[in-house]
């Protein structure tokens, strides 16, 4: 690979980016949060949150192309003459965005646990460690972090087609309900709701806008087939699992759900095969989204939302003091925290950035108005029914969000202030 290549990211890397992002965090992580609340129905709940984020991609990717730079959410309501919106927003998605890595590393932890025999510490111990190795992968440079997630994305898109396949030879459709409540239209939506974190990593790719090569063509084909692909993915997955082992042991095996599928499916092979593939899905997600976070907290402070020294870059053009501030962060939440609490809240962070961002779209990008419209009221209406959700279920989570946006507030009003007073 030539050192051109090295420094952009091209079709195959953009689209891994993409992927890697969204099913590290999906599949493996949440299934048996979905088959809990839609029993039966799960795939439709899959299928439900990936169409609207299939509306909300057209959205990110138009409003990239016409602003000809990166930045995501942040970027497009500064821009839109949203600053004060853009910039308590900012400071929410980036502790969201540590709230995500930390639950790619539980599950990380986990599935390695799970087929290594390992205790509670030693899973705490290498969700840690999973993230302390890409710290340094990412402060190495693009080219590192792109050929990471090449391989990353492949091995575990094989590893869950295999199960898919398996599940789908041998299909059961009573085993899609066992042991579970009969899934309904309302368990569909709260299922879709409630694991939309499932599917928010395709939007990273925005983030990497000068890093892509030919973005105005590479970034639009890389992230809307990787949408298509991972719902897909998402789809035929939970139906073979849940054909397979039935939904009742997916929801009791929660946190290793594919794993107990995998040995349904082929024995101590199979757990091992599901388990490294989920290891590689949870090691790509923190690698793609620790990759574009830090990108995110670099521009921030670079429109002095954030102190300066958030904006330093190292020899390779990385934001390593950035890198190294995530990374540390979301391996302590990953000790201490509880998954549960932390996905639907992570939920509910995304779903209310990706109803604004397909506001302004459908304002600013005529040609899509129709399809941001829809996924504006789709992640909008999933929004209301998540804070129900966690107001009725966890409102300790609910309260966190709460807190988290009181805190970003006013955190960057202490921080304009301070400026102020130095000027």
């Amino acid at each position: 690979m030539s050192s051109s290549e090295d420094a952009k990211l091209g079709l195959n890397a953009t689209w891994s980016m993409a992927v890697g992002g969204m099913v590290g965090g999906g599949i493996f992580s949440v299934l048996g949060v979905v088959v809990s609340l839609a029993g039966g129905l799960a795939w439709l709940s899959f299928a439900v949150a990936g169409l609207i984020a299939l509306a909300t991609a057209v959205s990110y990717v138009a409003l990239a192309d016409e602003l000809g730079e990166g930045g995501g959410a942040f970027t497009f309501l500064r821009t839109f003459n949203h600053e004060s919106l853009a910039a308590s927003l900012s400071w929410v998605l980036i502790v969201g965005y540590v709230l995500t890595m930390s639950v790619y590393a539980f599950t990380f932890g986990h599935y390695l646990g799970e087929v290594l025999g390992l205790g509670p510490l030693a899973v705490r111990v290498a969700a840690v460690g999973i993230v302390a190795a890409l710290v340094v992968v990412n402060l190495r440079g693009v080219g590192d972090s792109a050929r990471l997630e090449i391989v990353a994305v492949w091995a575990k898109l094989a590893v869950l087609f295999m199960l898919a396949a398996i599940g789908l030879w041998r299909f059961d459709s009573a085993n899609l309900g066992a042991g579970v409540p009969t899934g309904d239209l309302g368990g569909v939506i709260v299922g879709a709701a409630s694991v939309f974190m499932a599917y928010e990593g395709f939007q990273l790719l925005t983030y990497d806008y000068d890093d892509i090569d030919h973005p105005e063509r590479t970034l639009r084909r890389g992230v809307l087939s990787a949408v298509v692909v991972v719902i897909g993915v998402y789809v035929v997955v939970a139906l073979g699992a849940a054909s397979l082992v039935g939904a009742g042991t997916i929801v009791e095996q929660k946190e290793v759900a594919l794993a107990a599928a995998g040995r349904e499916a082929l024995g101590t092979a199979g757990l091992v095969g599901v388990s490294v593939g989920a290891v590689f899905a949870a090691a790509s997600a923190i690698n793609a989204t620790l990759f574009a976070t830090a990108r995110l907290v670099r521009r921030v402070a670079d429109d002095g939302e954030l102190p300066a020294a958030a904006a330093s870059v190292n020899q390779a053009g990385i934001p390593d003091r950035a890198v190294i501030a995530l990374g540390v962060t979301a391996g302590a939440v990953a000790v201490i925290g509880s998954l549960a609490t932390l996905v639907e809240a992570a939920s509910l962070t995304f779903l209310m950035t990706f109803a604004a961002v397909n506001v302004i779209a459908a304002r600013r990008a005529p040609d899509h108005r129709l399809v941001s419209w829809t996924g504006a009221v789709g992640a909008g209406l999933a929004a209301i029914v998540l804070g129900v959700r966690l107001l009725m279920t966890r409102p300790l989570a609910l309260a966190l969000l709460v807190a988290m946006v009181l805190l970003a507030t006013l955190g960057r009003r202490r921080l304009l202030a301070r400026v102020a007073r130095s000027d």
